[in-house]
């Protein structure tokens, strides 16, 4: 994790910081394959953090089950931290999430989730560090 002064500014430098993995999905809109993210079944309190650059993303406690989606799936975001854009990829339009802070790619968020929102943010799990209470 970095602070806001320290986050990279340049492709080599965020190469340096990332994993391969961690590269692929976060600076280059990858998607980490469904079901194999080990955020998934996880249900422990605590804040889920931008894993480029450490931004407080999502409270545990807005993390649910999204039945089959095969991604962490949260119904609500921490004020500020993400930003939307469209994506037109795939032969979809969907809309992306990403970090405000250093706008890396996190994943979708998608209008069928529970309430209060119904907002379904469909997060790669490579994308986010889970940060557990003390």
């Amino acid at each position: 994790m970095t602070d806001a002064e320290s986050t990279p500014q340049t492709d080599e430098e965020w190469r340096e910081l990332l994993t391969d993995e961690e590269y692929r999905v976060l600076r280059e809109q990858g998607t980490e394959p469904k079901f194999t993210g080990e955020y998934i079944g996880k249900d422990d309190d605590g804040a889920y953090r931008c894993a480029g650059c450490g931004t407080v993303l999502f409270d545990a406690d807005t993390k649910f089950d999204s039945e089959g989606s095969g991604w962490p799936s949260f119904y609500d975001a921490a004020d500020g931290a993400i930003e939307f854009r469209e994506d037109r990829s795939h032969g979809m339009v969907r809309t992306e999430v990403v970090c405000a802070a250093c706008e890396g790619h996190l994943g979708h968020v998608f209008e069928d989730g529970p309430d209060p929102t119904g907002k379904r943010y469909c997060i790669n799990s490579v994308a986010i560090d889970f940060e557990p209470d003390e």
